[in-house]
């Protein structure tokens, strides 16, 4: 993902929401993985964007709300 286009998260913040998950608090995470979880959380924050864009361009509004957020949310989870 380039830096001009979707989320962009810090490093120690994706880090801290995956570890709260971990059931062993020893468990470590590589730099690797951590880039590689920021990537993906990045593109389903930006594709979600997207998808709420269209939706409301659907309803003919150029501010995009909750509800069509809503709208595409279902899908959006099974495409991921």
């Amino acid at each position: 993902m380039t830096e001009e286009y979707g989320a962009l998260f810090k490093k120690k913040t994706i880090q801290c929401i995956l570890q709260s998950f971990f059931k062993d608090e020893k468990t470590k995470m590589t730099n690797e993985a951590i880039h590689l979880s920021r990537e993906l959380i990045g593109l389903f924050i930006t594709e979600a964007i997207m998808r709420s864009c269209k939706e409301a361009e659907k309803d003919s509004t150029t501010t995009v709300s909750i509800e069509h957020l809503e709208k595409i949310l279902p899908q959006l989870l099974l495409d991921f």
